[in-house]
């Protein structure tokens, strides 16, 4: 084959890349953006030294032990565990909801089985099969929980009433009946000593890989290549030709202070009447690292229009029509593969990115060795 064009420089493209490169093949990467790692990148601060996660947290967590190994070697994990907390009216509480948050916001000092009685006793048992996400909410926790920790939330990042959301969406019973804490439960967790940019850097460092930034590319452009991997908004390829994809985005207002902010790494606000839905302080993601000042940003969530980044996908059922659309539109197209949350029009954690990646490189070959059709998509987005 001759070379093989990539768009984006994020871990989909990054890893994909560097597999491909590692078997032989030549690799052009490129990226909208004058830097590499996507929504990844993070930088250090020029006034604190605090190293500033440009696009929001990325906390890396995964029980995918190859994953997990594969990162590692572009990197030095540090130990660290998220431990979010949560201000509602004139009280903070940690989540997700454990049994501390339980007696703090009940008065109470009960054991695992006593609150596990009253949190049944809570949760509305006529609703037997819940049909939006209020309703889903309602019947796990009951009226109290779900207005102080889910309401105001979830209107606030979706832009929507949870009762046009999905039941799906809280899948499982959002509650700890101990005192666990840690926001993630998987069995690798961790913070990249230097960052992320660091290791996209490393996984492009090949000598199969080119890397060009600053450059669009459309449609038209990638003709001279045996194959396209592409990671941009499926939407993108096509020019919106049946609509644009809904997706929320975020907007970011720094705060800096000379001391500490607000004491964590994270704290959410369930409050409807308070406009963001979390501040993220920086410099408690590298604990290891000690700062005499602080930057921390408040994170608002609204609808992406054309310009904005892309966050979130909404896949609410307007959207999910319109994306079967662009799905059999990418399933005729000749030698493009669609990757990562953009081009799967998914929401995807980085560890999921990573293994898909992995997959599409290692089948892709595959293919290429057998002679075989290569699909527009190795991971199917319906």
């Amino acid at each position: 084959m001759k070379t093989i064009l990539i768009v984006g420089t994020g871990f989909s493209g990054a890893v994909i890349g560097r597999e491909l490169a590692n078997a032989g093949l030549k690799v052009k990467i490129v990226d909208s953006r004058s830097h590499v790692a996507g929504n990844c990148y993070s930088e250090r601060d020029s006034q604190t030294g605090i190293m500033i996660h440009k696009y929001g947290p990325h906390i890396f967590h995964t029980d995918n032990q190859e994953v997990w190994e594969y990162i590692s070697k572009f990197t030095e994990f540090m130990p660290y565990v998220n431990r979010v907390k949560s201000t509602v009216g004139n009280s903070v509480f940690s989540l997700p909801i454990n049994l501390h948050t339980i007696n703090q916001f009940f008065n109470k000092a009960l054991n695992p089985a006593e609150a596990k009685e009253l949190i049944r006793s809570l949760g509305d048992q006529t609703i037997e099969n819940p049909e939006n996400f209020e309703e889903q909410a309602l019947r796990f926790v009951g009226r109290e929980l779900y207005d102080a920790f889910f309401k105001g939330y979830t209107k606030k990042q979706w832009g929507l009433e949870p009762t046009e959301l999905p039941a799906s969406i809280l899948k499982r019973l959002p509650i700890r009946f101990n005192y666990d804490d840690n926001y993630f439960n998987h069995k690798y967790q961790g913070m990249p000593k230097d960052g992320y940019t660091p290791i996209v850097e490393k996984i492009l460092n090949h000598p199969n890989i080119t890397i060009e930034l600053d450059r669009e590319i459309l449609k038209k452009d990638t003709t001279d290549y045996d194959h396209v991997f592409f990671s941009g908004p499926l939407d993108s390829w096509f020019s919106y030709s049946e609509g644009r994809l809904g997706y929320r985005t975020l907007d970011f207002q720094e705060i800096r202070d000379s001391g500490d902010f607000q004491g964590c790494a994270v704290m959410n606000y369930g409050d409807e009447s308070v406009a963001h839905t979390r501040i993220s302080e920086h410099k408690f993601f590298a604990p290891w690292e000690s700062h005499s000042g602080t930057v921390a940003f408040r994170e608002y969530s609204r609808e992406c229009s054309p310009g904005d980044i892309p966050y979130y996908p909404i896949r609410l059922s307007s959207e999910q029509c319109l994306l079967q659309k662009y799905v059999a539109m990418a399933k005729a197209e000749q030698n493009v593969t669609f990757v990562g949350r953009l081009g799967t029009y998914r929401y995807l954690d980085m560890d999921v990115t990573i293994a898909e990646a992995l997959h599409t490189a290692k089948n892709f070959l595959k293919a290429v060795e057998s002679k075989n059709p290569i699909p527009a998509f190795f991971v199917e987005p319906l």
